[in-house]
């Protein structure tokens, strides 16, 4: 399987966004895949352990550990993790990866990539084809709503709320056309085809500035820099 790989641009001092990162009261407010995220007390390397919603009332469990950090006089920064989960529940068995923070003209490209190795055997592998792609869509979900707060200062709370009010706006126009269509007589493919047509324009339609939108961050490198993985986990 891929890597996930998700990169952005934000335009804001690369120790604000260290700290809206690494400091778990400040992450799990941006970063869709947590709903918890608490540190272990006392734990040398710094431990955490975190909780996801996955439907009401059920939460899957996992934990992590941080494998190490590096900065540069440049002031590029490197921060690895080890994760997992005990759950029997969770697709995800194990995982590493890392946030990269690199320093530039226009901004600090934030960029990460992770990888997992999921549990349930052949039936894990064939569910994770679909899980994959969706939890990379999260995370770069995530990583504009970070960039939304940082730079134009909206707080996530109300980039989620924006985001819902967006989904319902788009899903109510399609079911208004496909009303319309059936209500002027129009045979079912012929509603069929208002309906898709709609969700496509729907779908096209840029999202308002303040909406966090996955399709705004970089999902491959564009250079030798941020494809050499730095596989912080082995150099340290």
């Amino acid at each position: 399987m891929r890597d996930i790989y998700v990169e952005t641009l934000i335009d804001a001092p690369v120790e604000r966004i260290w700290q809206a990162t690494q400091d778990p009261v400040a992450h799990r407010r941006w970063d869709a895949r947590f709903g918890r995220i608490d540190p272990v007390p006392g734990s040398t390397p710094a431990r955490f352990r975190y909780a996801t919603r996955v439907l009401p009332g059920s939460r899957i469990a996992g934990h992590g550990t941080h494998a190490g950090e590096r900065s540069r006089p440049d002031g590029t920064r490197t921060s690895a993790l080890r994760f997992g989960s005990d759950d029997p529940r969770s697709l995800i068995a194990t995982g590493s990866g890392y946030w990269r923070y690199l320093p530039g003209p226009d901004g600090v490209r934030f960029l990460t990539g992770y990888t997992y190795a999921p549990r349930w055997g052949l039936a894990g592998r064939l569910a994770d084809f679909a899980f994959r792609p969706l939890f990379g869509w999260a995370t770069a979900w995530s990583f504009d709503r970070l960039r939304l707060w940082l730079e134009r200062g909206v707080p996530p709370e109300r980039a989620r709320r924006q985001a819902w009010r967006e989904v319902a706006l788009r899903a109510l126009a399609v079911a208004c056309v496909g009303a319309l269509a059936a209500r002027l007589g129009a045979e079912g493919a012929g509603v069929a085809g208002a309906v898709l047509a709609t969700a496509t324009v729907a779908l096209a339609v840029p999202p308002h500035p303040h909406t966090p939108a996955a399709r705004r961050c970089r999902r491959r490198p564009v250079d030798r820099l941020a494809a050499r993985t730095p596989s912080l986990l082995e150099q340290l």
